[in-house]
């Protein structure tokens, strides 16, 4: 786990480097400066030789100023290194989530993800720093203080050596107890964030309803969770004040009580119990700081492993080895397919399909809700890979496809259409970067987009909210299925992509696909059997089966779904 995480320090590897040379340097200083106190006081003021106390009082202004630049140097190396590895961190992270298939994001929730970008990442960016100033300054600290100690004086710096074991006993025994429910409370980030995404993307359906108290009720019951694990954990985390107070008040008294006897019979001078008692205030400071660490530590742990997993997960869909680039036509064959998404052979979405669409075609599909429309057109440009069977386009099995070749040409319209923050243009050229504004008006006037984005004030140049909030749900569609039209693909998959649009307007796009792309195959999903009636085919699935394939006549005489489909909407229609 460490070695994954620290792969990702990269071009920070001398900050890293520098940060603990500079700490130790600071640390030497600083340990020095009671050292010479005691020369001072013994040599100098004691003895009013005015010589030493000048040459000693240099030193330790000296040797004060060359540990606070020590310890400024420090400080920057160590905020540049930590952010420099945290930035990292998030690319890989963020890097490897878009090489994710389909079935690896839904392993994770996107608020999941989310958490481990922010929340996990910031605790473990915060450990990172304190492990590489404060675990290398308090241990070099108890070090450099214990020597001088024992230097000073053998029989008081014994005293130090019953303090130590106590303490770590203690700490270990906190960490152990702690992290599991520092671990347990960072996973329930994960609901927290799911409820808050959840409720700003619907906050205008929580309106509408009323329902905002239910909605702060939910909220407050997962904040709630989490504030009981933290409690839980920084109950036991607290047990580490009181130990360590106890601990530091006893060595103080101990050091005064036989120091005094020690300077009474001459064993001990005033300087060098001043700088025992101040060695003993390092060691022990030194020893809060690791505990602090260790308290980080605890609760970072938790979130380097959520990261690590993160990392670890590799996309169950590559391209192979001199894999094919190039899509011939957009035919398409399914045989003998069945698909999963469980991966269980006795929980299939899809079964036993065969399916054989030429290149250019219109084929429409209906069917129920649950009948596994939208899985089946997702197979096609291997967003999910089927259990059993083959699928082929262009007279080639998918998988032989260089993935991004393969997606490149078939361009998908999904049901949520989604549109991302930026004007009308950026959006568009997610199809295509390159594409002209005369393609841009083009492929918006086949979706009959064009017409209502040139009523805006700014035209093309309108910006467009995250997710598309500020338009329609007609005018969303349309954007989007130019958006795909850009990508001038061989396959072209509108996945009930004119649901929000009057039936007028679906009439005049199907009819400027039939004109305009002719050589195209086009795959319209629809609950409307008039947006499909004039397809070469219509495939009816039920249950993950397909029920039936013909023409609109040839159903209408041999299907049943089909027919009560049909007649179903008819009769709405003259009602």
């Amino acid at each position: 786990m460490i070695r994954k995480l620290m792969n990702c320090i990269g071009e920070y590897k001398k900050e890293i480097i520098l940060t603990p040379l500079f700490v130790a340097f600071e640390t030497a200083f600083d340990v020095i400066i009671p050292f010479l106190m005691a020369i001072l006081i013994d040599n100098g003021i004691n003895k009013g030789d005015s010589k030493v106390i000048i040459e000693i009082g240099i030193l330790l202004i000296v040797s004060a100023f060359i540990a606070m630049y020590c310890g400024a140097k420090a400080g920057t190396y160590a905020a540049k290194s930590t952010s420099g590895f945290a930035k990292n961190l998030r690319k890989k992270i963020y890097y490897n989530v878009q090489d994710f298939s389909f079935s690896n994001i839904d392993k994770f929730s996107t608020s999941s993800i989310v958490t481990r970008h922010t929340t996990d990442i910031n605790n473990i960016q915060m450990s990172f720093q304190m492990i590489i100033r404060m675990a290398i300054r308090a241990p070099l600290m108890i070090v450099f203080s214990l020597i001088m100690a024992f230097f000073i004086n053998i029989k008081l710096a014994s005293i130090f050596l019953i303090a130590v074991p106590i303490l770590g006993l203690g700490l270990y025994f906190i960490a152990t107890t702690a992290h599991p429910i520092f671990e347990k409370a960072i996973k329930i980030y994960d609901d927290l964030n799911s409820a808050v995404e959840e409720n700003v993307k619907g906050i205008r359906v929580v309106k509408s309803f009323v329902t905002e108290n239910k909605e702060m009720k939910k909220f407050y019951k997962t904040s709630d969770k989490i504030y009981k694990e933290f409690m839980k954990a920084e109950k036991l985390v607290a047990l580490n004040d009181p130990l360590m107070q106890i601990t530091v008040s006893t060595i103080i008294v101990l050091i005064s009580w036989f120091g005094g006897k020690e300077i009474i019979v001459g064993g001990l001078t005033t300087g060098e119990f001043t700088s025992l008692v101040s060695y003993t205030m390092q060691i022990l400071m030194s020893l809060m700081m690791l505990s602090m660490v260790l308290v980080t530590i605890m609760i970072s742990r938790a979130s380097a492993e959520r990261i690590v997993e993160i990392l670890d997960e590799k996309s169950d869909l590559t391209s192979k080895e001199n894999a094919i680039k190039e899509v011939k036509d957009g035919s398409i064959i399914f045989e003998n397919v069945n698909f999963s998404y469980v991966k269980d052979v006795n929980k299939l979405c899809l079964k036993n399909v065969d399916l054989k669409i030429n290149s250019g075609e219109t084929i429409g599909i209906i069917g129920g809700t649950g009948s596994s429309k939208s899985t089946l057109v997702q197979l096609i440009p291997r967003l999910y890979d089927v259990t059993t069977g083959i699928i082929k386009v262009g007279g080639v099995n998918v998988k032989d496809y260089d993935l991004k070749s393969l997606r490149n040409q078939v361009a998908m319209v999904l049901q949520k259409n989604v549109l991302f923050s930026g004007t009308i243009k950026e959006n568009l050229r997610w199809g295509n970067e390159k594409a002209t504004d005369a393609e841009l008006i083009k492929a918006c006037k086949l979706a009959q987009a064009n017409e209502f984005i040139s009523n805006f004030p700014e035209g093309y140049n309108t910006y467009i909210e995250q997710g598309g909030s500020n338009v329609s749900g007609g005018q969303k569609q349309r954007i989007c299925i130019a958006r795909a039209l850009l990508k001038k693909p061989k396959i072209l998959i509108l996945d009930d992509s004119t649901s929000a649009v009057d039936t007028k307007t679906d009439i005049l796009i199907r009819k400027a696909f039939s004109e305009e792309i002719p050589n195209t195959t086009k795959i319209i999903i629809a609950q409307r059997i008039s947006s499909v009636q004039d397809a070469d085919k219509i495939i009816v699935l039920d249950n993950g089966e397909i029920n039936g394939i013909g023409t609109h006549e040839e159903l209408l005489s041999s299907n049943e779904i089909y027919k009560e489909v049909f007649f179903s909407q008819m009769k709405g229609g003259e009602d």
